[in-house]
């Protein structure tokens, strides 16, 4: 995420066009991470970015130094609130014609595969439609209803709610705040430290076999998930 500079908010603030115009710019990648998880619902990207950069101006105009808090941070409720608004009052989730006879093609080619024990990845069905592995996804996503935080989990004999799973201490905007935030410092990991924490925690490879997956000892590997773990925790509570 973009450090913004004080000076650069108080000129924004001020009526400073070429400011604001510079302080949406450096910050787009967080508009974007905000806004790529309302695409696949029948609007357009363009649209929702732009509604999202409507939400981080407000942010912008409101903002005051002593809040003690990053601008990137104190935005996110902003910009998602103002999706989120943007989508209610639009009405229902709209999702095109297009999408959905392609998810229902994907969903009988899964079913085919499924049948002789193979699953199949997003590359896969991607390859054998000749589509962009994009275009897959919203298709699988358009299928999907539009959940609710009160929902109960159909796959849990607790009936929880999704809101049940969440932390009790953190409230959406945090949980994004802090994806983003993990997403940027896996960005900043050499190759090794990437493949290793998308081999340990996205793939649940153990850490021997990540050992020798990586030609090294199982005593590094154990060094090197602390070190960057706890890089990553004291990034998050700063």
């Amino acid at each position: 995420m973009h450090e913004n500079d004080i000076e650069s908010i108080m000129k924004a603030q001020n009526g400073d066009k070429d400011e604001m115009a510079n302080l949406v710019e450096n910050n787009q990648g967080l508009i974007w991470n905000i806004a790529k998880r309302f695409l696949g619902r029948g609007y357009d990207k363009e649209d929702i970015y732009q509604i999202g950069c409507m939400g981080f101006i407000k942010a912008i105009r409101r903002f005051d130094a002593s809040f003690e808090v990053k601008l990137s941070t104190y935005s996110v409720p902003y910009i998602l609130g103002e999706i989120k608004k943007f989508l209610r009052d639009d009405g229902p989730v709209k999702v095109s014609r297009g999408l959905k006879e392609l998810n229902v093609k994907i969903n009988e080619l899964q079913k085919e595969y499924q049948k002789k024990g193979e699953e199949l990845s997003l590359n896969q069905i991607a390859e054998i439609f000749r589509l962009p592995k994009e275009e897959i996804a919203m298709a699988l996503e358009s299928a999907k209803a539009v959940d609710s935080i009160d929902n109960s989990l159909s796959d849990s004999d607790k009936k929880l709610s999704i809101i049940d799973t969440l932390s009790t201490n953190k409230d959406e905007a945090t949980l994004i705040t802090n994806k983003i935030t993990i997403q940027k410092m896996i960005e900043d990991l050499d190759d090794r430290e990437k493949e290793l924490i998308l081999l340990r925690f996205y793939k649940d490879k153990t850490q021997s076999e990540v050992a020798k997956i990586l030609g090294i000892s199982q005593v590094q590997v154990s060094r090197i998930e602390k070190r960057i773990l706890s890089g990553m925790k004291k990034e998050l509570v700063s």
